[in-house]
């Protein structure tokens, strides 16, 4: 090839380069400012007292578990809408998109219901003391009721991801996140309602911050003339696509409550470790995931516009930022895994121990980079069944992996907490690439048009 039939390829990779830091930077942003809603309620609570903190935990962990079986609602909106503007039709790619914030509301309704409810039932299912289950109960009982704004909330981040726009989450996302200190100190100190204060500081930020989002939303489907009634054949689309990317999502979190077991039988320092790794690990998940969002909109919107080449280059240019992303995240975990121990804990032998479970996640952290970026270009083709089989291929292969792991380790060199790490590096992103490399191999996922 010449010099000048080089430029052009270049220039484009250039362009497509700028086009997924002006999405996946904003994304990475918002991602991190998502959990800090139930880390600002922790940091306001935490001063109420101990029990009121163990009350937040169980309620949280209840909250985000329903919730994130519900990221269908971003991943799904997202690539459905992307694809019909790729197909040239703005207005049917926000009426879909409404279509996904219809069925939020239907979905949060339904587990608003559910889980005021079954708020005392799901609390003792941790078997707390009388004192911590009471303050469980009350901060789920009124969390739930914020689910409807929640849900609306990833629907209508999925719309704007959609149409290529990851900034106005993110300013939202900011905002809510500013909104929810502020009424949460007003309502826990300033009125004295303890964590029933909290709770509702949380559940008014979320309105508000679905609002917004809700506004931007209504404001381009009325300049399209899209209509925003509810479709019931629309909504019923939005949640057939949705089921295979719940089956996904289970089966990603079944994979790592097997880790969670897997580390609760060797004792509390190993728990205490694997909460801190996992916790690292997730924030860097969050830099990942950036790129697969970048992944999900920009391919969605390649096929939609028909161009099974070009959804070939954009694949093969963002595995390049996956495999660039995670040996970045995996080299400086590891540079810096002899000194994250002691930003979190005082306990010499957990951070003795984090140091060779965080040198063993740092060296899959390039493979994960990849995993996470095929993920997102599967999604954002709508490839959502074979994600759900992959899943369960997955927990099948890993499962076993791990409980392998921990019957060889007490004979084995290295503490068993490492060598669980190292199934799941093996056994869970090891699967996980190879499922998802062969089907991106293959064409049979580029179904082109809206």
């Amino acid at each position: 090839m010449t010099g000048t039939g080089r430029r052009p390829a270049r220039s484009e990779n250039r362009s497509l380069d700028r086009d997924i830091l002006r999405l996946a930077v904003p994304a990475f942003l918002a991602l991190v400012a998502e959990p800090m809603f139930l880390l600002s309620d922790a940091a306001i609570i935490g001063h109420l007292g101990t029990p009121e903190l163990a009350g937040l935990g169980i309620a949280g962990a209840v909250l985000q578990t329903a919730v994130g079986l519900c990221v269908f609602l971003a991943y799904g909106t997202t690539a459905s809408v992307a694809r019909t503007v790729g197909a040239g039709n703005l207005r049917g790619a926000l009426e879909q998109g409404v279509d996904g914030m219809w069925l939020a509301v239907l979905i949060g309704s339904l587990l608003t219901l559910a889980g005021t409810v079954s708020s005392g039932w799901l609390v003792g299912l941790f078997g707390p003391g009388p004192t911590v289950a009471e303050h469980a109960t009350t901060y789920l009982r009124i969390a739930f009721l914020g689910v409807v704004p929640l849900l609306v909330m990833l629907a209508a981040t999925g719309i704007l991801r959609g149409l290529q726009d990851t900034r106005t989450p993110l300013v939202v996302a900011v905002a809510g996140n500013l909104a929810n200190i502020v009424l949460n100190l007003a309502l826990v100190y300033g009125l004295d309602l303890g964590i029933a204060g909290s709770a509702w500081g949380t559940d008014l930020a979320q309105l508000g911050s679905a609002a917004a989002l809700v506004a931007v939303v209504l404001r381009a489907a009325r300049r399209e003339g899209a209509s925003v009634r509810p479709d019931v054949a629309g909504v019923r689309r939005a949640a057939h696509a949705g089921v295979a990317l719940v089956v996904r999502t289970l089966t990603l979190r079944a994979s790592l409550l097997v880790m969670t077991y897997g580390a609760a039988t060797l004792g509390a320092t190993a728990v205490a470790t694997h909460q801190l790794a996992i916790t690292v690990w997730t924030f860097l998940a969050f830099a990942l995931d950036a790129v697969a969002i970048a992944a999900q909109a920009i391919v969605g919107l390649t096929l939609g516009a028909g161009s099974i080449e070009e959804a070939e280059r954009v694949t093969r240019r963002m595995v390049r930022w996956g495999l660039l992303s995670g040996v970045v995240t995996g080299l400086g975990l590891a540079a810096l895994s002899p000194v994250l121990g002691g930003l979190f804990t005082d306990d010499q032998h957990v951070r003795d121990l984090l140091v060779p479970v965080l040198l063993a996640a740092a060296v899959f952290q390039p493979v994960a980079g990849v995993v996470f970026v095929l993920d997102g270009v599967l999604i954002g083709a709508g490839d959502g069944r074979y994600l759900a089989w992959g899943g369960v291929v997955v927990l099948a292969a890993f499962a076993p992996l791990a409980w392998l792991a921990l019957l060889v380790a007490p004979d084995a060199v290295g503490h068993p907490l490492v060598w669980l790490w190292a199934a799941f590096g093996l056994g869970f992103v090891g699967t996980r690439a190879v499922v998802l490399v062969h089907r991106a191999r293959g064409r049979a996922w580029m179904v082109t048009g809206a």
